[in-house]
């Protein structure tokens, strides 16, 4: 059964909202009757992708061209959006474009990493979702993935920093869930991305099995209350694939994945 969002409140924001999950929620959110406010960096991107989403859905669009990574991005959007009433914030931002060993990325490349994958996403869970609280109605998605669940070679700071947005996402959820706030951590695989398609070519990969992104956005928004956490595959609300395995082997695993997949 489809869910209505429209009781979370009139707009959404979609942050990392031009391409592949994030586009799939804008189109999914609109579908439902939510208004939309799509944050990213490139602004023909984004005045583009709003005009479809104006032209397709019939809703109101409001885009805010901002990096997510530097210091004053969330406090530049909360101003940008002061006049409205968000009801659900999907954080879908922070991809990394390049799976590459620790020391082969400069340490400036990371701490850009941390920030927008961990001090953004916090900033924003503060800054919006305690409006919600108050209300007593609203939604957070935060949009994590399978490598929070080890650590992995070529996979340091990015499994890091989505280990921190599951964590965050679990804490929020246990916190708010009496508040009439559903938060829930959105755990992917390898999904059909722009971001995914270009760590691939740059190592000569192939995308084999994955998760489409409409179907992952619409699922998301159908599962909204089943927090904390809903993981992408056979068992949505299971805990880590790697079950009673030793933290070692699971590490083991995840490093060979990483050297193979991405």
């Amino acid at each position: 059964m489809t869910t209505v969002l429209t009781g979370y409140g009139p707009w959404g924001i979609v942050a990392g909202g031009s391409d592949g999950v994030g586009a799939a929620f804008a189109h999914a959110m609109a579908a439902r009757g939510m208004n939309v406010v799509l944050v990213a960096r490139r602004v023909p991107v984004l005045e583009a992708f709003a005009g479809e989403i104006r032209a397709r859905h019939g809703v109101e669009v409001r885009t805010v061209a901002i990096d997510l990574a530097t210091p004053d991005a969330l406090s530049q959007l909360e101003q940008a959006t002061a006049d409205l009433e968000i009801g659900l914030f999907v954080y879908n931002a922070g991809g990394d474009d390049r799976s590459a060993a620790f020391l082969d990325k400069d340490l400036a490349t990371h701490l850009t990493l941390v920030h927008r994958n961990c001090h953004s996403v916090l900033e924003a869970a503060y800054r919006f979702g305690g409006p919600m609280v108050t209300r007593g109605r609203g939604a957070v998605v935060l949009v994590t993935s399978g490598a929070a669940w080890a650590g992995g070679a070529t996979l340091a700071a990015y499994g890091a920093t989505k280990a921190f947005d599951l964590i965050l996402a679990e804490g929020l959820w246990a916190e708010w869930r009496d508040s009439g706030v559903d938060v829930l951590g959105l755990v992917l695989g390898k999904t059909d991305t722009p971001s995914m398609h270009r760590v691939l070519d740059g190592k000569g990969g192939s995308l084999g099995e994955v998760a489409d992104p409409v179907d992952v956005a619409e699922q998301a928004l159908d599962h909204l209350g089943d927090g904390p956490t809903w993981i992408w595959g056979s068992n949505p609300t299971g805990g880590s694939p790697f079950g009673a395995m030793s933290r070692r082997d699971a590490v083991l695993v995840m490093s060979r994945g990483a050297t193979t997949t991405g």
